[in-house]
């Protein structure tokens, strides 16, 4: 057991990068730690932190140790819920990280869904719209939006989202209403700057089956799709948004979209988790739900 804790010690450091910060989440003097990381490294005869006065990072060996830490871990804590009984009423708590107006707008309500129906569950949500380290995060399940990146994470499909090219009424009184692709260079439009590139996401569009990436000259940057459609809706220019952002303002008549003939090819939607060999039972609630909710939300994969 006293080796089970030091992986414990280890484990929650590299997640937090502090020994203090690791002895809050596991509720222990921030001295035990340090001591509890030193016996481990002298036990396994190699240096696992590099240790400055505010923070430790992980060595190569570190790494390699996390990595399957993490997987010993998880499966422990699943091998005691099962043994608790709990997989029929999954406790702890679940760390979820997705894109935030997705998350706002179409997880949230799945999640009061979810405590509801499991009271015994805690979430730990995270609102980003940067990919974030699963593993040395402590995430549980991470959603993302579009083609996948990384091949050691596993994947699950749930839902899928269309992109729609939007502008107010009053834009279109004052400029025209474009009726071809070649028509919106005349335009003015609303880009979505990616946060962690700094890069313009070019507008996507599909000709006869075949994908086309425009890259407006004349327009405006946003980092935020809810402030992009606010910026639509305001008359500042057209903007390419998903479906689900604009619902509202389409229904209402304050956004009218264009060029629905060239709408791209969905993006999929999925939740990702980091390759253990045994999925939580916190996490598994959540996929079923995810999967029975795809259907509802229309946005089936």
């Amino acid at each position: 057991m006293q080796g089970l804790q030091q992986l414990v010690a280890f484990a929650e450091t590299a997640k937090h990068g502090s020994f203090a910060a690791a002895a809050r989440v596991l509720g222990t003097a921030p001295s035990t730690l340090p001591k509890a990381v030193a016996r481990l490294e002298q036990s396994l005869g190699v240096r696992l932190f590099h240790r400055t006065t505010r923070q430790v990072t992980l060595t190569s060996d570190g790494e390699r140790l996390f990595q399957r830490c993490q997987r010993l871990l998880a499966e422990l804590e699943e091998m005691q819920s099962e043994a608790a009984g709990a997989r029929a009423e999954p406790t702890g708590t679940l760390r979820i990280d997705m894109p935030t107006v997705f998350g706002r707008q179409v997880m949230l309500p799945l999640l009061a869904r979810l405590v509801q129906r499991h009271p015994a569950l805690e979430l730990d949500v995270r609102f980003s719209d940067t990919h974030v380290d699963l593993v040395k995060d402590g995430i549980d399940v991470a959603i993302r939006i579009g083609a996948l990146q990384d091949s050691t994470l596993v994947a699950r499909r749930f839902a899928s989202q269309e992109l729609v090219l939007v502008a107010s009424p009053g834009y279109l009184e004052r400029h025209g209403t474009p009726r071809a692709l070649q028509d919106l260079a005349a335009h003015r439009h609303i880009v979505f700057r990616i946060p962690d590139r700094g890069s313009d996401r070019p507008q996507q569009f599909s000709v006869e089956g075949h994908a086309v990436a425009l890259h407006p000259a004349k327009g405006m940057r946003f980092d935020e799709g809810e402030a992009m459609v606010q910026a639509a809706v305001l008359g500042m220019g057209m903007a390419q948004v998903p479906d689900y952002m604009a619902a509202d303002g389409i229904a209402s008549g304050r956004l009218v979209e264009l060029l629905p003939q060239h709408r791209p090819p969905a993006l999929p939607i999925h939740a990702v988790m980091p390759a253990h060999r045994m999925v939580p039972a916190r996490v598994r609630v959540l996929l079923d739900m995810l999967e029975d909710a795809a259907a509802l939300l229309g946005t089936a994969p």
